[in-house]
């Protein structure tokens, strides 16, 4: 993939590199067309049916690829540079009218091969999607014009604008950042897989509870303050409360942390934070049911002076004089020169108990978990999901600030998910490579003797397994309506998720987070999956009374929990 890119960048001019990285970065223009109006255009070009069309489009999964090859080839090829083709062609679509906006779309589909015309129909749709990360792009960016790849992945964060000027300053020697507001890339943690054990001794790491919120990037320059979340958005409007705090903060700062909602209490449901979530504006009565603090636990700018490649528990120490107040004189003649050696964090936290962290407004210190064995650690560790957190977050101590996914340094011990068996009750294809085949789920459970749907899933099974699946589904298909068939419930599944929480949008009253299938239970009948009052009974605050399994003949939906020494599946 890097050669490809690299191939491609060594050759392009610097306007055209530059809408590149934009677009196989995951950056994209609002949809210009809508869905709808191309289908009908596309259709109508392709003399077919809009049945026909919607059998095409079914049995291709992607709208795009399906218009590029229905419409007729006019045998053309285009060599038009790709900055014209979005400046002067795309981007004008959104103030065209109809008429317009059909017109330009027939001439370029006139104008493009098959492969072109897929390409155009992608950038049309705004669902560009790359099987690239935006690390790789990094890499080959930097391997063509020899620039320094943290420069590089720095540059690329932030709003900036697809042009050659762009281009020539994300390559250029100079790394002085023009743009106060640019956070740096995030450093992300791998999944452990199984113990820590392997990872040394336990002295050598710090533990901190792994928060269920948005992470976040506090940045605070040139007198101002600016709020960026993982994904690159400015959100700083939306969260008044902690802007407040960070125009708090010395010139020249940037903290790493998450948003969350935070009561009397301490940390509160995910759910809660939703209800701000996607809000441009925020009113008084919102604030007032929903507030949120940032809970930082990294330091990567201090006093104007990038501080990623100091250890770990160098970074701790500073970023807890911050958020204290205690923080002396933060300019970088104050900075030793050398701050190699490991300091140990101070009283934030202990070993089964909760100390408040420490705060500045509504921006606090997340607080360390504080453990002298793994064993020791690993018992803490059970009280996740009482503290509505998800497990653990490993950091060595002393480990620099990197960039990206890299092993080693920071893991995730997360708890594990919850679990439940349900019944396979609807099924539709998929998209992509799976258009074909039926592998998007809706799962049921037992409430008064008929099954509810209360899960989604389409992802954790083998390629063998959803053939099965597939061949099931098309043979005991009992009802269609649209793309989704109702199938004969006779396939039970473990369905595993992170969260649950109540929802009235939903017929089960439940809504479950990032659910996906864990195994196919063979061994299992319909009758022996769970009830909804077992699922029920996994909402936080929600006591079941009964000591013996409430499941439709099963063994009661679970809430797994490690113990040292093995699982212990509260009920």
């Amino acid at each position: 993939k890097v050669a490809a890119m690299v191939r491609y960048f060594g050759a392009a001019e610097a306007d055209d590199a530059a809408w590149a990285v934009y677009f196989l970065t995951g950056r994209k223009p609002k949809q210009v067309v809508p869905t709808k109006k191309l289908r009908a255009w596309a259709a109508e070009a392709a003399g077919v049916s809009d049945w026909l069309f919607d059998e095409s489009y079914h049995a291709v999964g992607d709208l795009a690829e399906a218009m590029a090859l229905l419409v007729p080839d006019a045998g053309a090829t285009s060599d038009r540079p790709l900055r014209e083709w979005v400046e002067e062609r795309l981007l004008p679509l959104r103030t065209a009218d109809d008429a317009s906006q059909k017109a330009a779309l027939l001439a370029a589909w006139a104008e493009l091969d098959t492969r072109q015309r897929f390409v155009w129909n992608k950038l049309i749709t705004g669902a560009f999607r790359v099987g690239v990360s935006q690390l790789l792009v990094t890499r080959a960016v930097a391997e063509v014009t020899k620039a320094d790849p943290a420069a590089v992945a720095h540059r690329l964060m932030g709003d900036w604008q697809p042009n050659a000027a762009f281009y020539r300053h994300l390559t250029g020697e100079d790394a002085a950042d023009g743009n106060v507001s640019r956070p740096y890339p995030f450093f992300l943690a791998t999944p452990l897989e199984g113990g820590p054990e392997a990872l040394g001794d336990a002295a050598d790491w710090f533990a901190e509870w792994k928060w269920d919120g948005i992470r976040s990037q506090l940045v605070r320059r040139g007198g101002q303050t600016f709020i960026w979340s993982r994904g690159e958005e400015l959100v700083t409007d939306r969260y008044p409360e902690v802007k407040a705090a960070g125009d708090r903060l010395p010139d020249g700062t940037v903290l790493d942390g998450e948003l969350l909602p935070w009561g009397p209490a301490g940390v509160r449901p995910f759910a809660d934070l939703q209800k701000r979530i996607g809000r441009k504006t925020v009113d008084k009565k919102l604030l007032a049911e929903v507030p949120v603090v940032l809970l930082a636990y990294d330091l990567l700018e201090w006093g104007g002076r990038d501080v990623r490649a100091e250890p770990m528990a160098w970074r701790r120490e500073r970023l807890e004089e911050l958020v204290s107040g205690r923080a002396g004189d933060v300019s970088p003649a104050s900075l030793p020169a050398d701050t190699s050696t490991a300091v140990v964090a101070r009283g934030a936290g202990r070993l089964g108990g909760f100390t408040p962290p420490a705060r500045l407004g509504d921006l606090r210190l997340s607080p360390l978990v504080v453990a002298e064995t793994w064993d020791a650690l690993a018992a803490v560790r059970t009280e996740a999901r009482d503290r509505n957190v998800e497990g653990l977050m490993l950091k060595r101590r002393s480990s620099p600030y990197r960039t990206g996914r890299v092993r080693g340094d920071w893991w995730k011990w997360k708890v594990q998910p919850f679990s439940v068996d349900a019944v396979l009750i609807y099924a539709q294809r998929g998209s992509g490579k799976r258009a074909s085949l039926y592998t998007d789920y809706t799962f049921g459970v037992w409430d008064a003797g008929k099954l509810v749907p209360f899960a989604k899933a389409y992802s954790g099974l083998t390629d063998s397994e959803i053939n099965k699946v597939d061949a099931f589904v098309r043979k005991h298909t009992v009802e269609k309506f649209g793309p989704v068939r109702t199938v004969a419930p006779e396939l039970v599944f473990e369905v595993g998720f992170e969260g649950i929480q109540r929802s009235t949008r939903h017929k089960s009253g439940i809504a479950v987070r990032f659910p996906r299938i864990l195994r196919w239970r063979t061994d299992k009948k319909p009758p022996d999956a769970d009830t909804l009052d077992a699922v029920k009974a996994l909402l936080p605050g929600v006591e079941n009374e009964a000591n013996e399994p409430q499941s439709h003949g099963g063994h009661g939906a679970k809430s797994n929990t490690e113990k040292p020494g093995g699982i212990v599946l509260k009920q």
